[in-house]
């Protein structure tokens, strides 16, 4: 028997303390191969303790992946993304890593089953031998019930129900944990930064910098630095070394928007780091090395940006890999009601005082484009409550464009199908309630509302 597995097969403390971890356990050596592991790794996740020991990870989870290296596991090619892996030569290395969230797939009675789990790990020594203890959470099923939670009003900070929201949910949980770049399109105020860090956040990735660098924001003759960093002397006013967003983002995420601003010569030196992963601080000789995820964004037509020579094609095409498209405002009519209502929420949790929006407020809202999208909506919602003082949101404290905009008075769609006796109905049978009303009648919030604006002398 191995020291370290004699060591903890002895009574005592440290005995019961090993076995009673509510966690799969294991202790592995420098060539990442089992010496000791606790019973949870057999009730939990099926591992014969005896035939555990002296073999990889991967081979006593029943990874689907261990065999394909000519090593076994670890030494495939879908091996290197390998969270568990990854995590246990951190931890050989000297590091500690705590709960790194990743997605593994394993042979579970015979079929094939994606797991999600958390792993951390810590590096020690005993008897002058270099070891590892590797803790693995099993959160599959606590993991698809948040997914499911989240979907009924929104995902990772995001609100909305429409069925273009729910495709843009299920758009971000397949890019999560695919290392690949990212370009998000749509215009101003439509949250492509929300969307940038969702990916992130849900993603393996998660615990690691999320670094957002907002290229139009930036001077031309500071951006670079910026970017890549400087050494000291480089220019006038570098006093000191200084680290690049590059350098800041290391392990995680770098979120670029409006991407389409940055100018020809910085192009080429982001081209170069996508390609090999390695640049020169300004002034500097020496080559940083970075793993770093890139996601872009831009309010443009980036391949018109292209075609007009303002935009490198061959950066255009490493950068977009996975383009999202992300919806306006305008387009999202039945989801104005749930984001205003989130708003308000918010509004009142930073301690303002509102009794809430009326119906006409509502229906105005409801029925304006907003060119500005979700941040003009939120103004907007800030705005009344200021003007408000407390009492209920009425059109007259909205923002003057809401109130001088046309509205409709024919309403295209389902509206069409109410009635004035139809909806004084349903309010009754409902006792006033406006959002019952409108699943009694079978049609969105936003259109009741519209409708009673229409006809305020319905209620």
């Amino acid at each position: 028997m191995r020291p370290v597995a004699e060591l903890l097969n002895q009574g005592g403390f440290l005995k019961t303390l090993f076995e009673s971890i509510p966690c799969g356990v294991l202790i592995i050596d420098s060539d990442r191969r089992i010496q000791a592991l606790n019973n949870v790794m057999e009730r939990g996740f099926r591992v014969n303790i005896t035939e555990a020991i002296d073999t990889r990870g991967g081979e006593i989870l029943g990874c689907v992946h261990a065999s394909d290296g000519p090593d076994g596991c670890g030494s495939g090619v879908k091996c290197r993304d390998c969270g568990i892996r990854k995590t246990s030569l951190k931890a050989l290395a000297g590091e500690q890593v705590y709960r790194n969230k990743t997605r593994v797939r394993m042979m579970v009675e015979g079929k094939s089953s994606e797991m999600t789990m958390l792993v951390s790990a810590a590096p020690f020594e005993h008897e002058g031998e270099r070891l590892a203890a590797i803790i693995l959470e099993d959160v599959t099923e606590l993991n698809s019930l948040r997914m499911r939670l989240k979907t009924k009003k929104g995902f990772a900070g995001i609100i909305g129900r429409d069925p273009k929201i729910q495709d843009l949910f299920q758009t971000i949980r397949e890019v999560t944990d695919v290392n690949l770049p990212v370009l998000i399109l749509g215009e101003s105020g439509t949250g492509k930064e929300l969307v940038a860090s969702a990916i992130h956040k849900e993603g393996v990735r998660a615990n690691k910098p999320f670094v957002p660098v907002n290229c139009a924001a930036i001077p031309e003759g500071i951006l670079e630095s910026e970017l890549f960093g400087h050494v000291k002397g480089a220019f006038t006013g570098a006093v000191r070394n200084k680290k690049g967003k590059f350098e800041l983002a290391h392990g995680g995420t770098l979120f670029l928007d409006e991407v389409a601003d940055l100018p020809k010569v910085l192009q080429a030196k982001l081209l170069r780091v996508l390609q090999e992963g390695t640049f020169e601080r300004v002034g500097g000789e020496n080559s940083i090395s970075v793993d770093v995820r890139l996601i872009s964004a831009t309010n443009r037509d980036l391949k018109r940006e292209v075609d007009k020579g303002r935009f490198r094609d061959d950066l255009y095409y490493r950068i977009s890999v996975v383009p999202i498209q992300l919806p306006p405002l305008r387009k999202l009519k039945n989801d104005i009601p749930l984001l205003a209502e989130h708003f308000l929420e918010k509004a009142r949790e930073d301690g303002q005082v509102s009794a809430g929006l009326s119906i006409e407020a509502m229906s105005v809202m409801a029925s304006y484009s907003w060119p500005g999208n979700v941040r003009q909506l939120q103004s907007a919602i800030r705005f009344a409550l200021i003007k408000s003082g407390g009492r209920t949101v009425q059109p007259e404290h909205l923002p003057l464009e809401l109130k001088t905009c046309e509205h409709p008075r024919t309403m295209p769609g389902p509206s069409r199908k109410l009635d004035p006796e139809s909806v004084k109905s349903a309010l009754k049978k409902t006792a006033g309630n406006k959002a019952r009303a409108a699943r009694v009648l079978g049609v969105g919030r936003a259109t009741l509302y519209r409708f009673i604006a229409d006809y305020p002398h319905v209620p």
